[in-house]
């Protein structure tokens, strides 16, 4: 870092030096050129002075255009991102333990959920995030898209939410005459609270398993936090909440209504249809969810010549349909859709982003065992319930 800015200290410097010699330049040539109008000779000093600034010019050029490249070395260079299960077993805490083991001993990592691009703000990230430069072939396939990566981000510093959510609109605007009274539109709004609610799983491995970082790491990102993403998405989708359950999109989404009256329909004709019933809700539609099994048979159906209407069995695109980002979810239940908003009608708080805890709990140091915990604290504020379209493709008795 100290040679980075170090670099962009000096070509900051050398940018401002050149940019005055080739005033400098300007300068002496407007001056040279004012006494060659008058018919005065050209002293030798004059030239003197001309061959020097162009020297310096040309200097400071090359200089600047030098530091230009190691700056863009250096940028080259950053190492790519860490996952989380990388940045726990790097932390001082997870060192500690690991080289000193004893009972009740612990070690914990917060992922911080409220850094933004934003500069001169805290826990802005601003100038220092840098482009993700991924060297070579990536050794673990790409996650698939999930129902939090359609959804609106938030943070809380509270457990308790409260919002305001609409249930309905009836727009009655319409051109009145003098002396006519005035339409009225029906708007439907009703305060609602909810609080964050914690996911959370843990398991024991061997003692042993502290001395080997990789697989500590491996358990972290494959089946800590990845159990936790599932969990957290069959809450987001299908939560009741009763009890420590979130109040999920589909419990509270409105049933799908042709909006063009009845008529045959394929599966891919229902979806457009349901983009219609979102789009007439004043909030266009931003994603589809489905069962795995929906999304194959989809891309499956193939046409009258026997070509595929929508897969592609050499095709790498993600996954879309009429346009938007499909996640086939196993949290869906089979012949079931959902269309909506997500960006504009619902939105998550994270209270706790995610949280890596590992330690010696209880027996664990008696048997050789060591506790690792991962937990999540969220809501989930679901804003215009009409924004969300549920419903089946009816090929399921």
């Amino acid at each position: 870092m100290t040679e980075t800015k170090t670099a962009a200290e000096l070509a900051a410097e050398t940018k401002a030096a050149f940019e005055n010699s080739i005033n400098a330049v300007k300068a002496i040539a407007e001056d040279a050129l004012g006494k060659a109008k008058k018919g005065e000779d050209l002293s030798a000093s004059i030239k003197e002075q001309t061959d020097e600034a162009l020297t310096a010019m040309n200097g400071l050029k090359a200089q600047f255009s030098e530091l230009e490249q190691k700056l863009t070395r250096v940028a080259d260079t950053n190492p790519e991102q860490k996952s989380f299960g990388s940045q726990f077993v790097e932390t001082d805490e997870f060192k500690s333990l690991q080289h000193s083991p004893r009972s009740g001993s612990s070690a914990s990592m917060s992922v911080k959920a409220d850094i933004s691009t934003a500069t001169g703000v805290a826990g802005g990230a601003g100038a220092a995030i840098v482009p993700n430069r991924l060297a070579g072939i990536q050794g673990l396939p790409q996650r698939r898209m999930t129902v939090r990566g359609l959804l609106m981000p938030g943070t809380t510093d509270s457990p308790n939410i409260e919002y305001v959510q609409e249930t309905g609109f009836n727009n009655a605007a319409a051109p009145v005459a003098e002396g006519v009274l005035k339409p009225q539109s029906d708007l439907r709004l009703g305060d609602v609270s909810t609080r964050t609610k914690v996911i959370a799983h843990w398991f024991r491995v061997n003692k042993q398993t502290l001395s080997d970082v990789a697989q500590i790491r491996s358990l972290i990102d494959n089946r800590l936090l990845y159990g936790l993403a599932l969990a957290e998405e069959a809450q987001l989708l299908n939560g009741d909440g009763t009890g420590e359950n979130l109040h999920g999109i589909i419990p509270q989404a409105t049933d799908y209504d042709n909006p063009l009256g009845a008529g045959d329909e394929t599966s891919i004709d229902k979806i457009r249809l349901m983009m219609l019933q979102a789009v007439l809700a004043e909030y266009p539609a931003t994603g589809v969810v489905m069962h795995p099994a929906d999304w194959a048979w989809i891309e499956l159906l193939k046409d009258s010549t026997g070509r595929f209407i929508i897969g592609n069995p050499q095709g790498s695109i993600a996954p879309s349909l009429w346009g938007l980002p499909v996640v086939s979810s196993p949290a869906m239940s089979i012949d079931k859709v959902l269309v909506g908003a997500f960006d504009m009608g619902a939105q998550i708080f994270d209270q706790w982003a995610s949280r890596i805890e590992t330690g010696f709990q209880n027996d664990d140091f008696t048997k050789n065992k060591v506790t690792i915990l991962a937990e999540e604290r969220l809501a989930l504020a679901v804003y215009r319930p009409e924004a969300f379209i549920y419903g089946d493709f009816g090929r399921v008795e």
